[in-house]
């Protein structure tokens, strides 16, 4: 009697995981986070995780979100070197200064 009900609540417990993993693989990501994810995977040439980041939001939402990312990053290197937002885009891209 005990193997049975063992046996139940295991089952159980294994639906129970199942559901939160299937939940989890449900989760819908916001495009900061796909932007996030897409830069730090491009950053690092990895093709796959790219790949995956470009699937979470709409291709519109994901450019919008880049490029907000990357606003916000000119503006920190900016403050953190002391120097003109303009100028630290351009030494990113490798352009000679104005």
């Amino acid at each position: 009697m005990f193997g049975n009900l063992r046996k139940s609540f295991g089952r159980f417990f294994d639906s129970l995981r199942t559901q939160t993993t299937t939940q989890e693989a449900k989760r819908t990501h916001n495009l900061f986070e796909a932007a996030a994810a897409y830069i730090s995977a491009c950053a690092e040439d990895d093709q796959d995780q790219i790949d995956e980041a470009a699937t979470w939001v709409s291709p519109e939402a994901l450019s919008f979100g880049v490029s907000e990312l990357a606003c916000r990053a000119v503006i920190a290197l900016a403050r953190e070197r002391d120097e003109s937002p303009q100028a630290v885009a351009r030494s990113l891209l490798g352009l000679p200064a104005v």
